[in-house]
This record gives structure tokens, sequence and C-alpha cells, in this order.
């Protein structure tokens, strides 16, 4: 039976893509709901017939005003929840491309010198800072602050200086068209601007073994914060030997009733403090020299893993309820193929000295100047944050190279 606090209730079933689509959705910008498997309650099956007059549709999502959605598309469901998806003009002296920390940080900068400003986000403001439990290390925080908090705070102040935001928005492509660029999202429309940010972040990465895909959402999952509520005294496997695993470890012991992590070598990859809270909580067990071959499942849904020790060459099976992927970071940065924008080997977006340090390699559109220390290999394009070769990955120096590219932004516009 759903929840009657809820304010939202998602109808599905766990093999059904829509509504790992719709669960997607609202989990990216960070909209609670409730949801309840069809298959396992014959009570919400039978609602479900009832209010499609007759037949089985899912999802089916349901509204704290007593509305539904049926089989919604993301665009529905933007519009439904009131997510601005349309800016108020089509021009702007400065587009940023992304609003997490980077990102707010140099518009609110930028908008205190009463500069226009629009951010395009494609889902939650905030960034992945936004999904994390408590952030540690920012300073001016002695006791540390939830991420989710930390998110609606710059959300907040970025807003009272009058920064446009929209959201739900892809961003397809940028042109470059004599000196401003052209923007156009995935829906077609189309703004353009004197300098654009460029401030996407980065996702984890997959395994891409089998399996994963089949599981996405039906227990292969991304986000602790997120998912972990699913799995109440549940087992669930963490893959990754960084602080990101070891951290989202220790919040699943919140839930899960076991924590099993997987990790590839013999030793984790994470600070001191974070290493000594996991091999101090009895809810986590660490496997060593242990990779992921297969998810496994029935009725599309995960109920276990194919393991393989790298060590012992062995290959052994853990039954589960859920696993979480944290395997390092992937930029954000596909949407610029063919613009220009050079990117390194693993697609982070080179700036300032990286392109000018061998002769040879150049930028051509630099003819009469170095590039600016977070300018890309186009002109007027700056980038900041995750997104950026060399970047440190942190919440603390995203915010700081966001406030530095709307200092070089501001010069730039100055000649433009």
């Amino acid at each position: 039976m759903p929840d009657p606090s809820s304010d939202i209730v998602v109808y599905g079933a766990f093999w059904c893509p829509d509504c790992r689509r719709s669960k997607q959705f609202l989990g990216e910008h960070q909209i609670p709901y409730q949801w309840v498997n069809i298959e396992e309650d014959a009570d919400a099956e039978q609602r479900v017939i009832e209010m499609n007059d007759g037949k089985r549709i899912i999802p089916t999502i349901v509204f704290a005003d007593g509305s539904r959605l049926v089989e919604p598309s993301n665009a529905e469901l933007a519009a439904k929840l009131g997510l601005k998806t349309t800016a108020s003009r089509q021009h702007y002296p400065v587009i940023v491309i992304g609003g997490g920390p980077a990102g707010l940080t140099a518009a609110l900068y930028l908008a205190r010198e009463g500069i226009d400003i629009l951010i395009i986000e494609r889902s939650a403001f905030g960034g992945q800072a936004a999904t994390t439990e408590k952030l540690d290390n920012l300073p001016g925080f002695p006791d540390g602050v939830d991420g989710y908090d930390f998110a609606q705070r710059l959300r907040a102040q970025a807003e009272r200086f009058g920064v446009e935001m929209l959201q739900a928005q892809d961003v397809a492509t940028i042109q470059r068209q004599d000196n401003y660029h052209r923007i156009e999202t995935a829906a077609g429309d189309q703004y353009s601007a004197q300098a654009v940010l460029i401030a996407t972040g980065s996702r984890y990465r997959r395994l891409n073994v089998p399996g994963e895909n089949d599981y996405l959402g039906a227990g292969v999952h991304f986000c602790a914060t997120c998912d972990g509520p699913f799995y109440r005294d549940k087992q669930v496997a963490v893959i990754g030997g960084g602080n990101s695993a070891a951290e989202e470890s220790l919040l699943l012991t919140k839930f899960a009733e076991q924590v099993t992590l997987l990790v590839r070598g013999s030793t984790l990859h994470a600070s001191q403090v974070i290493q000594e809270s996991v091999s101090g909580n009895s809810k986590i067990d660490v496997r060593w020299n242990t990779e992921v071959h297969e998810f496994l499942g029935a009725r599309a849904q995960l109920n276990g893993l194919r393991l393989w020790n790298n060590q012992a060459e062995a290959e052994s099976h853990m039954s589960g309820d859920g696993a979480f992927v944290f395997i390092g970071l992937q930029p954000n940065t596909g949407f610029l193929e063919g613009t220009g924008v050079r990117l390194n080997n693993w697609g982070f977006i080179e700036t300032g000295h990286a392109l000018v340090h061998d002769a040879d390699s150049r930028p051509p559109l630099y003819v009469d100047r170095d590039p600016a220390a977070l300018e890309s290999s186009v002109p007027g394009l700056f980038a900041a944050g995750d997104a950026r070769a060399e970047s440190t990955k942190q919440v603390a120096s995203a915010a700081g190279e966001g406030a530095t590219a709307a200092l070089l932004i501001r010069d730039y516009l100055r000649t433009v």
C-alpha cells in the first residue's frame, strides 16, 4: 500500500523501461517519491487497472493533488513538476551549462556585477555534491554540511542575484558564429551568448559487463543517496576501491543489513579516516582482489553477481538485492563532439597553457593571443569543475574554478 504521506507515488514493475526512466528522472531532480511494484501488490495492480479504464498501463504516476500521468515523457514530467524548461529570451551575455558548484558559483559572481546569466542544467542543481550525504571537507563548515542542503544554498544564492535557471534540459551542441556562440538543446530550443562556461561535471563510470544494462534501476545503481533507502534490511554490494566507494558503503549501512565492498586490488585508495571507518564498521565486509564479471537476476530484478578473484584465479557467485557501482568518473562532454573544443584522451576539456604548451598543437583560432587559464580551444568557451582536464574533482576547488572562470569571462566580455 502506498504511504499516505508521500506526495508522488510511482506504480510500475521492475521490468518496465519507462518506469526506470521516470524513476531516474525523479531521482536526478531530487524529487522524493514512493515506488510501488504492482507485480508484488495485487491491490496496487487493481488500482492501476481502475485508474486506466481497465488497462494495465505503467508507469502510472499519482501526485498529491490526485492528478496522474500515464507513461509520461520526461518533458511531461518536467511540466507537471513545475520545472522551468524555457528561458525568458534567446540571447544572454553569458550562458553557463551545468548547475553544480562550479556553474552556480560562476553565475552568482557574474550576476553580482550586473551581467545577465542563464544556467542550463539537465538534472538537479548542485551536481554530484547534491547527492552526497555529508561534505566534511568544505572550509567554513566545522561539522560538515549535508550535500543537498549545500546545493540548495548555492542555488538560492545565485537566484538572489537574478540568475535565470533552466532545468531538465540537455544541451545537444554548441556552434561558434562570429563573436558569439549558439547553443541548441535536445528539445530544439536555441540560445546565444558572447561567452559560455561549460561546467557539466562528470558521472560515474560503468563496468560494461553482462547484465549491467539489464538491471539498471532494478538492482544496479550509481547513487547511494538516491537509491539506498530502497534496500532497508537487505544485502547490497558496492563495487570500487576509492573514496567514493568507501563513503557510499558507509552511507548504505544506514539502510542495508549487510554491505559487501568489492575491491579489485589489495588496498583501498581512500583517505585514512575513511579506511578506518570502513574497517571498524561491522556491517561492511571487504573482499579484496575481486572483480564483477556479470550481474545476475530473475524476473528483471538483480539477485546476485558472478565474481572473479584475480589473485586466486577463481570464480564465485554472490547473492544480493542491490549493487552500487563507484569505479571512477566520466566527463559529461559528449555534446562537444564536432565543436572544435579539444578534449584529452579521457574526454576532459583541455584549457589554458595545456593548449599552447606544444607549438605544433596550438589551436588555430588563437592567432593574436594565448587562451586564458580556463579557456578552451574555442575562444569564448570556458570550462570549470569536474569536466575540465587537470581539475581536482573536489567541491571546494570546483567552486574556486567557478569564481576564477567568472573573472576571466568578465575580462573576455570587454573584448567582444
